[in-house]
């Protein structure tokens, strides 16, 4: 648009309260990045951060969507300077595997992670708000959720642009104020200094439990046996929460939606803020306050009614299968001869798994009001889930018209943008709630996604130190070095967390997933070499 260029260019020397009311105005894709990522995962990931590690965890996710943002802010900067399409340039330029393996993973991720978010949006519009509880109240919600998300996807593939993000903009505020309000209610009883801690790295919690277990940890039958637990699960949340802080589908939206609003070279310095404003910010409040709240009510504590049957609630009735999981494990470990103690009994029900809603019920003697708590949770739940099932159809909408080499809008676009909502509530209602379906789903979609991650932060890393793809855009001097460095940062933690996340979700199976990926990867270049070669040939045979 050549009237934001010219805005843009107006106030590249203007002061930074001038630029920063520009870029507001004119800020957008970032706000897209926001409304896929505080969706069901972030709320699940947030959740049982602070159960297993309390405040001391409140690091983990703020540097990891640091890292996602540089690579973000990379695909950004190599799209808005050479004007490509990315999917085409990785295949013209590094390799055609990785350009066809980034679509299909992210096509992947829109298709199936669609489904939990119908299932969060239902379970919040039920049991938090109350509403469709009676016959083919699943229906109804799904219905409801679809319709409202193609509306606004609809309206995204028309000139109604500004009003979509406006929406998202809307929703990610509903979230954020939501989980804001929780925390605000239970301020008095806050430990700040604490809270204030936990923002500085401790990567020691890698190889020992949070501090709060350490007593109950020693008093306890086998430490040994709690240590080893307690650790295998602080482990698996801290990479897997750092691991898709930045999903693959993320990823993939980002340079189409700023084509898609016709950004260039000019739109550079916004696409940075844009990031920021609309995704990093966003991102922090929301996940601190639900690790802040998780921490408060759960971390170190248990529900008494799991030890003393008079002291039972409506709660205490949906963590008791969890609870006698983990007495289990515990009592074989200690075999027939010996019962486990009073401090086993109270680490098993320290670390049955909460969610959304126990986390909202405990809110109730905070608020004094069971209704208060209910909706404060269930709004902010709802938009995580309408927002995310939006994005994922947006996304694949783009996923789509690339696959086929459509343009970005039209009866492509809008027939692939329909495909997640669809696989989404038709999941949700027949798939999603069948154990063993949920498995086949979700196992194959986060392994591919995982080992994607790291590859195509390593393809970005690629695209931008590619001469022959950035021209005279290319980072030059120390600003090339910095940027290398700290890209580097974010690839090795990126293959950290998909390292651990594929070998806890598929051990040997999924080594060999990445093996053969790789395998694909190194025929890939050798194409796309042979065809430059090829392609040198005809040109001097043309001469």
């Amino acid at each position: 648009m050549p009237e934001e260029k010219e805005l843009l260019t107006s106030v590249e020397n203007a002061s930074a309260s001038e630029k920063i009311k520009t870029y507001t105005k004119l800020s957008g894709p970032g706000w897209l990045q926001g409304a896929i990522t505080l969706g069901g995962g972030s709320l699940a990931g947030s959740l049982y951060l602070g159960v297993i590690g309390g405040t001391q965890l409140l690091w983990l996710q703020p540097l990891m969507m640091i890292f996602g943002v540089l690579m973000l802010s990379v695909i950004g900067y190599v799209t808005l300077s050479t004007g490509k399409s990315p999917f085409q340039a990785i295949n013209q330029h590094i390799n055609p595997v990785l350009g066809w393996g980034w679509l299909i993973a992210a096509m992947l991720a829109n298709l199936v992670w669609a489904m939990p978010q119908f299932s969060l949006g239902t379970a919040a519009l039920q049991q938090n708000l109350g509403l469709f509880n009676g016959e083919n109240g699943d229906l109804l919600c799904a219905l409801v959720l679809f319709s409202i998300a193609t509306v606004v996807v609809w309206m995204y593939d028309s000139k109604g642009v500004k009003a979509f993000e406006m929406i998202l903009k809307i929703l990610v505020g509903i979230i954020v104020l939501s989980f804001f309000g929780v925390v605000v209610v239970m301020a008095g009883e806050l430990n700040w200094g604490s809270i204030a801690k936990g923002f500085i790295p401790d990567f020691s919690l890698l190889s020992q439990p949070a501090d709060k277990f350490a007593g109950f940890i020693a008093a306890s039958s086998a430490p040994d046996y709690w240590n080893n637990v307690i650790l295998d699960s602080q482990r698996d949340r801290m990479v897997t929460a750092a691991a898709t802080a930045v999903g693959i589908n993320m990823t993939f939206l980002l340079p189409y939606s700023m084509l898609r609003k016709g950004w260039g070279k000019e739109h550079r310095g916004l696409a940075s803020f844009d990031l920021g404003m609309g995704l990093f910010i966003p991102f922090f409040l929301a996940t601190t306050c639900v690790v802040i709240a998780s921490a408060n009510q759960f971390h170190g504590k248990y529900d008494e009614g799991l030890l003393n049957t008079e002291m039972a609630t409506e709660q205490t009735a949906k963590l008791q299968g969890a609870y006698e999981k983990n007495l289990a494990g515990i009592q074989t470990h200690l075999g027939v001869m010996e019962s486990p103690n009073h401090q086993d009994r109270q680490l098993a029900a320290m670390l049955v798994s909460r969610d959304a809603f126990q986390l909202a019920g405990s809110l109730e003697k905070l608020t004094g009001n069971k209704a208060v708590s209910q909706t404060i949770f269930g709004i902010g739940v709802v938009g995580m889930a309408v927002s995310t099932i939006i994005i994922l159809m947006l996304i694949n909408g783009f996923c789509l018209t690339e696959a086929l080499g459509a343009k970005m809008s039209g009866g492509v676009h809008r027939a692939g943008s329909l495909l997640p909502g669809i696989t989404g509530a038709l999941g949700f209602l027949y798939l999603w709630s069948n154990a063993d379906a949920k498995f086949w789903l979700a196992v194959p979609t986060s392994i591919f996604g995982m080992v994607l991650l790291p590859i195509a932060y390593f393809t970005f890393f690629c695209m931008i130190n590619s001469k022959e793809l950035m021209g005279d855009a290319l980072p030059k001097g120390g600003k090339r070095v910095a940027l290398n460095l700290a890209m580097g940062l974010a690839l090795l933690a990126a293959s950290i967390g998909a390292a651990w996340s594929i070998w806890s979700k598929a051990q040997w199976v999924g080594v060999g997933v990445v093996g053969a990926f790789i395998l694909l990867v190194w025929f890939g270049h050798g194409y796309r070499k042979l065809n430059q070669k090829l392609d040198r040939i005809e040109d001097k045979l043309e001469r």
